[in-house]
């Protein structure tokens, strides 16, 4: 009698192997697909980036409807249901808020105008309710709706934007007012005293870049830097806040050679109000880089600024945007950059040539696809608005050149609000 178990043996094994091979092939099949699927939609999305609406710009470019433009901005952000906070104020913003904080005033001084314009007003007021009642407000994001941690990050953000718009008019007015001293102490409170991020804060991260993701918390600390470096009546050399500001920065020194290229420029920008934050090598690497990336029309991109991973896969944005040459050419201007520096001429050349009908400069999201026209879509242009508007008021400053007198319906046309 034959012995068949060696041949039962075989048999099995062979079926084994066939299955497997059945199932690699599919797994291969899925994967080919997944692949072709993945390609075709991210050509898609190069072909509707590149698609957008053509942009009609201005033969020179208008303070009164920069101004327009951020008023409106600033007003529909303050009543989007959105932005609503508790105790009837709203969300500060680091894309329309802190940016039109920055530029608003020099607009005003540059159009005559007597006073704030009511968005601005609102703002302060807003910010002045929270910083003045800061224990009884709750965080804009909580732990229990936005997840894990949301609650601190939050609340360590507002401390340090507080501080740095309420600065910004204190720059302005020339005196250290009370309720920005107690922003900074709010912010001070909540710097991180120890560990890897010692010196710093927690910062929103809903990995949206640039402004609420991991890279986040190095431009809030830099941008709370520049805010000290501007900030009256020799408020940083209080000797109770000397530790807080070393630790500031050790932190912004510690940390640069990790950053990406747009963080880096609020250094550069902080770095003439806050000596030793750069050595001359960190400095002459970064101007030699920037000049690198400078496109052949004078301006900057944002994508080539701070690159993002590529499952954003936001190609097709190749061309120079308001915000990162406004933002550029803010940190050369404030960082001591010769007024006569080529690649300095030739950003503001870009800037002055590259503002929209409305009023703005057009930037865009490095998230998502976003339509610009939207309001929503246009949080990258507010930002890009205001730092164009700063780079040309400080170019014109730094020209020794008198204020425009505008004509009566411009006078008139700044006190226009609402959604843009």
């Amino acid at each position: 009698m034959k012995n068949t178990k060696p041949r039962k043996i075989r048999s099995r094994a062979t079926g084994a192997n066939k299955r497997m091979k059945r199932r690699a092939a599919y797994l291969l099949g899925l994967l080919i697909v997944c692949v072709a699927g993945f390609a075709l939609w991210r050509a898609f999305r190069v072909i509707a980036a590149s698609a957008s609406p053509s942009v009609s710009y201005r033969t020179t470019w208008s303070p009164s409807e920069a101004a327009n433009y951020l008023d409106g901005r600033e007003a529909w952000w303050e009543y989007w249901s959105k932005a609503k906070r508790d105790h009837g104020t709203f969300c500060v913003s680091c894309h329309t808020n802190l940016p039109y904080a920055l530029s608003r005033a020099a607009l005003q001084e540059q159009l005559g105008q007597q006073g704030m314009p009511e968005p601005e007003t609102v703002m302060f007021d807003n910010i002045e309710e929270r910083v003045s009642h800061w224990n009884e407000m709750k965080p804009f994001y909580s732990d229990a709706v936005d997840g894990r941690g949301k609650s601190a990050q939050s609340r360590a953000t507002e401390a340090v934007l507080n501080a740095v718009i309420l600065a910004s008019r204190d720059a302005q007015e020339g005196k250290l007012s009370t309720i920005t001293k107690t922003a900074f102490d709010e912010a001070w409170a909540l710097q991180e005293k120890s560990g890897e991020n010692a010196g710093g804060w927690r910062w929103q991260n809903f990995r949206l870049a640039p402004w609420e993701s991991g890279e986040s918390a190095y431009q809030g600390a830099a941008m709370f830097a520049i805010a000290l470096g501007n900030t009256p009546d020799n408020y940083p050399d209080d000797p109770a806040i000397s530790q807080n500001i070393e630790l500031l920065k050790d932190y912004l020194k510690r940390e640069y050679a990790a950053q990406p290229l747009m963080s880096k420029l609020y250094v550069l920008w902080a770095s003439a109000r806050m000596p030793g934050l750069l050595d001359d090598t960190q400095r002459a690497a970064l101007l030699a880089e920037l000049g690198r990336l400078q496109q052949g029309d004078g301006g900057w991109v944002l994508d080539s600024l701070d690159k993002q991973p590529f499952w954003k896969l936001l190609e097709g944005r190749a061309e120079s945007d308001g915000c990162a040459t406004g933002l550029v050419v803010v940190a050369l201007e404030e960082s001591g950059v010769s007024a006569q520096n080529a690649m300095l001429q030739r950003g503001l050349k870009w800037l002055r040539g590259h503002q929209s009908k409305d009023g703005s400069w057009r930037a865009y999201s490095l998230n998502e696809r976003r339509e610009t026209d939207t309001n929503v879509g246009r949080f990258m242009s507010d930002a890009a608005t205001g730092y164009a508007v700063l780079a040309l008021e400080v170019a014109r400053s730094e020209a020794g050149l008198n204020p425009v007198q505008p004509h009566q319906h411009e006078k008139q046309s700044l006190v226009r609000h609402g959604s843009s």
